[in-house]
């Protein structure tokens, strides 16, 4: 998990820097909108390569996906660690029960 909070420190690193300097810093500058636009975008592509079976394309769109969700939260000031703190707090739950206990809304 080091690689991901490595990376999720440097695309912090990113906010609010030259958007000419890094294509982190340019979707950042072009808000949470964009990023979670870029996201969704990732993703789909990771879903095409999970249906065509291509086990190397589906590992390069899953980075891609990883890096650009992280973009995304740093967009809206989300810490991967309160992300994590999240996953640990539903370790050894039913996914079921999980799901239930969840606030309705």
């Amino acid at each position: 998990m080091s690689i991901l909070r490595d990376l999720a420190t440097t695309i912090e690193s990113r906010k609010g820097t030259d958007p000419e300097s890094s294509w982190t810093a340019k979707l950042l500058a072009k808000g949470p909108e964009k990023c979670a636009e870029k996201f969704g975008e990732e993703a789909v592509e990771a879903i095409i390569e999970a249906v065509k079976g291509d086990q190397d394309k589906l590992t390069a769109e899953a980075a891609d996906v990883l890096y650009h969700l992280l973009v995304m939260l740093a967009a809206r000031d989300v810490a991967l660690d309160d992300v994590l703190a999240e996953l640990a707090r539903r370790q050894g739950l039913s996914g079921i029960a999980e799901k239930a206990a969840r606030p309705k809304g």
